[in-house]
């Protein structure tokens, strides 16, 4: 990786950590999306990454803040989660094998999904949904997050219109993704698929996430969080795009051909 590259990578790690600090999701979309339309390393890998840095995320906001976790909605989500994890990890490298265009493709149309998904704004229900509800959404999020380790949208805003403190919602979301991604984590590694040596240095992406982390807690913007989530649709939507148009363009021209 060269130092454009590395750059490239610092930067979409800070902006990836600070939307999923006060928003408690949005990382693992950002990063894949940018590293997708820069092509910083092979999206398996920027998966790995992904997770990594999820993870030092969410062991400094879940320090103090793991009291607030909603653990009755916790629960019902986690266990098929990581049932449905090995299965979206799966159908990475299925699809991976064919072509990096459809890769691409996927990534793009799952994060177009995600962003106009959170352009919606989820009306509070009245009394909290059923406990089949909860398994379903989980084991969503969990095929996305074994895909790309993206597990946020469909979860967020399922949670989101719970009748739950909004605290409570982001904690128990960071806490979801940070088991999700300790699992896929371990898949990858019983698999044996080491990284090549360019994703090592983006581990330097570590201390970036730390700080800007630290950051957003103690001095959080003075912007409502409606202002926030039309920053990450907006970032979101534009990254999908330019992702899934390109690639589906050089598909049609290979079959064309």
């Amino acid at each position: 990786m060269n130092a454009a590259g590395l750059a490239g990578l610092l930067v979409l790690s800070g902006i990836a950590a600070y939307m999923q600090t006060l928003t408690g999701f949005a990382f693992g979309l950002i990063l894949m999306g940018g590293i997708g339309l820069f092509s910083l390393m092979p999206l398996p890998e920027a998966a790995v990454l992904a997770g990594c840095m999820v993870l030092v995320n969410a062991a400094q906001v879940l320090a103090r803040g793991w009291r607030d976790i909603a653990w009755a909605e916790f629960w019902p989500v986690v266990i098929p989660s990581l049932a449905a994890l090995a299965a979206g990890y799966w159908l990475l490298g299925v699809i991976a094998s064919a072509s990096i265009d459809w890769l691409k493709l996927v990534l793009g149309v799952i994060i177009i999904a995600s962003s106009l998904q959170l352009a919606l704004k989820p009306q509070p229900l009245a009394l909290r949904s059923s406990s089949a509800s909860f398994v379903f959404f989980g084991a969503v999020a969990g095929l996305m997050g074994g895909l790309f380790s993206t597990a946020g949208p469909p979860l967020v805003y399922h949670l989101y219109r719970q009748p739950l403190p909004a605290v409570s919602i982001r904690e128990t979301l960071v806490a979801v993704f940070a088991v999700n991604a300790v699992i896929r984590l371990a898949m990858v590694a019983a698999a044996g698929a080491v990284p090549h040596s360019g994703f090592w240095w983006g581990l330097l992406c570590i201390p970036v996430v730390a700080i800007v982390t630290f950051v957003a807690k103690r001095w959080p913007p003075p912007l409502s969080a409606l202002s926030i989530r039309r920053m990450a649709f907006g970032l979101l939507l534009m990254s999908g795009l330019s992702l899934a148009i390109p690639a589906l363009f050089k598909i049609i021209g290979d079959y064309v051909s």
